[in-house]
């Protein structure tokens, strides 16, 4: 597997390659008021608006530094959204559809890819309920490198903040 590296004040993690649709420069966003202080804002690619996270402020509680080597990568993110069915007896239900969406992530130092096997994983042997978002680990010759699971760096309250179900049209009102 391809996997593009970056850097946590020294520590390195990997975003698989399959899940980028881009990396780009630095970008500036556009701050979303009452989002965690990790959500960096958002701006907009081909017309679209996409959420970023600045994932130094996410693990360390720090924004990214802005180094020529920092990066906004682009991920493709499974947004879960409500679709509506028919049910059974003829009542509408809505059933969650895990919709692909651009999420943006902002890492310092990703300069490198490296192919690792996916079997030269494992387990880190530690619990992180409030990083879900780590995943196993592989020393690829250099060191160890944490893989990122970029689909558990939302929690369901930030999704929803980023990513809103799409408002059903309203019939307008007769005047």
């Amino acid at each position: 597997m391809l996997f593009l590296l970056f850097d946590l004040d020294g520590d390195r993690y990997a975003l698989d390659a399959a899940g980028i649709a881009e990396v780009l420069a630095l970008a500036p966003t556009k701050s979303v008021p009452g989002a965690p202080a990790w959500v960096a804002g958002m701006f907009e690619r081909h017309g679209e608006p996409v959420p970023v996270i600045d994932v130094s402020q996410l693990a360390l509680g720090r924004p990214a530094r802005q180094l020529r080597s920092t990066r906004l990568v682009l991920v493709q993110y499974r947004a879960l959204e409500a679709q509506p069915r028919a049910a059974h007896d003829g009542s509408d239900e809505t059933q969650g559809q895990a919709v692909p969406r651009l999420l943006g992530l902002i890492v310092e130092r990703a300069t490198q890819t490296r192919r690792i096997e996916r079997e030269r994983f494992a387990d880190s042997g530690l619990a992180t309920p409030h990083a879900r978002w780590l995943g196993p680990v592989a020393n690829d010759g250099m060191g160890l490198v944490q893989w990122v699971d970029v689909q558990e760096m939302l929690g369901e309250d930030v999704k929803a903040l980023l990513f809103p179900p799409a408002a059903a049209p309203q019939p307008l009102a007769s005047l």
